[in-house]
């Protein structure tokens, strides 16, 4: 992957919506580039990355995960277009219904996917193993 570095860098930089695990390293990032490549999304100005993200798709449910857009180029509507684009790329697939997890007081980010028609899901938790 070119732009490796350089989303590596905006997910880093993005703020505390975006934690980086060993699963973001550039080895198992390739991993994901091929089983879903069409589903990551990277967003140039000026041959700069601006911003990224990652779908997912299982057959039967998409995800969204690591949304970052550069600081600069927040409030433009690059995070709305990322999001459309990879729902229209899930949809072409197949896919009825898109999740994703936002950290709780994440309220910029939360405003922008229920904006996008996505609601919270109260009575789920989200839990996780590092394998």
């Amino acid at each position: 992957m070119d732009d490796y570095d350089a989303v590596y860098a905006l997910w880093r930089d993005a703020g505390p919506g975006v934690e980086l695990r060993p699963s973001d390293e550039r080895d198992e990032v390739a991993k994901k580039l091929e089983r879903d490549p069409d589903l990551f999304i990277v967003a140039e100005e000026e041959g700069c990355v601006v911003g990224v993200i990652m779908g997912a798709w299982d057959g039967r449910r998409g995800w969204l995960h690591h949304l970052a857009v550069a600081h600069h180029a927040r409030c433009r509507g690059i995070g709305s277009a990322l999001i459309t684009e990879v729902e229209r790329r899930l949809r072409a697939k197949g896919c009825l219904k898109v999740n994703l997890l936002v950290v709780a007081d994440n309220e910029v980010a939360r405003r922008l996917y229920a904006r996008l028609g996505y609601d919270d899901m109260a009575d789920v938790v989200a839990m996780g193993k590092e394998l």
